[in-house]
Parts: C-alpha cells; sequence; structure tokens
C-alpha cells in the first residue's frame, strides 16, 4: 500500500501486522455501525459484542458465502438440539455443552463435505472464525429459553444481517485505504457514539410499526 500514516508505519516497525492494526481501526467503526442500526433503526441483534465477532469471522473466513454457511448451519443445529434434549430435562450448562459438541462435529462433517466438493475455501476455514461461529448458540439458546423460538429466530437474521453489512463496511477497499492513510478518521466515531447515546427519538422500525397510530396523531 502507498500512503501509508507515520503512526501505522511505527506500528508495523514495532512489529504488528499490518492486518492486525488494520482491523484494530476498523473495529471502532463496526462497532459504531452495530450501535447505529440498534439506537436509530431498532434492529436488536445479539447485542453489540455478537455481531461484531461475526462481522471479523466473516473476515477470517476466504469467501463471504462460506461464512453465511457456517452461521446458518450453526443456528440451524442449536435449534434442533435444543428439541432433541428436551425431553432429558438435563440442567442449562450440560445441555449447551452437548450442543457445542454436536455442532462442532456438525462443522467438521461440513468442511470435510467442501473438501469432497473441491471447495477448498470451505474445506480451509480455519478454527477461530469457526469458534466464534459456535459461540452464538449460547446465546441463541438463552434466547430461545427466554423469548422463545420466533424471537430467537429473528434475533439471529438480524444478528446475520449487520454481521454482512459490517464485513461489506470493513472489506471496503476505500475504508481501508483512508484508515492507513489517515487513522485519526476513526475518531469521528466517538462524537457519533455520544450523539447516538443520547438518541431520544423513534427509531425507524417504530415509525413502521406504530405508522396507524401516529397517522391518527397528525
Amino acid at each position: 500500500m502507498q500512503d501509508i500514516s507515520p503512526l501505522i508505519r511505527y506500528f508495523v516497525e514495532q512489529g504488528v501486522s499490518l492486518d492486525t492494526v488494520i482491523l484494530l481501526l476498523i473495529l471502532p467503526i463496526v462497532v459504531t455501525l452495530i450501535a447505529f442500526f440498534r439506537q436509530v433503526i431498532g434492529i436488536k441483534a445479539f447485542g453489540i459484542y455478537t455481531p461484531a465477532l461475526v462481522t471479523f469471522a466473516f473476515l477470517a473466513i476466504p469467501q463471504l458465502r462460506y461464512g453465511v454457511l457456517i452461521f446458518i448451519v450453526v443456528i440451524l443445529v442449536g435449534m434442533l438440539m435444543r428439541y432433541a434434549l428436551k425431553g432429558l430435562r438435563i440442567l442449562y450448562l450440560p445441555r449447551v455443552s452437548i450442543t457445542l459438541s454436536v455442532i462442532a462435529l456438525t462443522i467438521l462433517l461440513l468442511l470435510s463435505f467442501g473438501g469432497t466438493l473441491h471447495r477448498t475455501g470451505l474445506a480451509s476455514v480455519s478454527i477461530f472464525p469457526i469458534l466464534i461461529m459456535i459461540t452464538i448458540v449460547e446465546k441463541f439458546v438463552a434466547a430461545q429459553i427466554e423469548k422463545g423460538n420466533r424471537a430467537a429466530m429473528i434475533l439471529a437474521i438480524e444478528t446475520l444481517g449487520i454481521s454482512w453489512v459490517g464485513y461489506k463496511l470493513a472489506s471496503w477497499p476505500l475504508l481501508i485505504q483512508s484508515i492507513v492513510a489517515f487513522p485519526w478518521i476513526i475518531l469521528i466515531t466517538i462524537p457519533i457514539n455520544i450523539f447516538l447515546g443520547k438518541w431520544d427519538g423513534l427509531r425507524l422500525n417504530e415509525y413502521i410499526r406504530f405508522r396507524e397510530v401516529l397517522k391518527n396523531l397528525k
């Protein structure tokens, strides 16, 4: 890359990987995006931490479609295992442990199946993004227990959607080049988050949800 900031160059000269520097500088932008989706649009997802993790898991996987596939498989197997273990009446943590074990084996079969089909991008997915995906199951199961299947599935879909947008933003060449040349631009996220933190207006989904009531108030 050309036009590397002296600050970025300093970090690289100290032995920090350029990719690591870029990802850490992109993180404030990604979490600000997630905060915007939550505060202004009204998309809850699984909090702010989980969509951010999934976004970076997508970045670590060779192709986005494989990341989405693994995400969907993890959620579906987690949902099926809840029903399969329901009759055993065992405690929460052992149940989650069994669920994670089955998901791990399922992902292993999926990766080997990808190798059989010569989908090297799928077969070569590293363990770290897979582990990130698998950790979503605990959030999903907890949401199922607290809010029901429909709400848990909506949260999972919202998490996938936000993570997809976050991936597109974080892999945008213009953004990466701008951060490498002017890393200080991430400081803009601070006033943006202060503004979002003071947001007291209706969220976009609330305008849609209560549109009939709002019409009657006019």
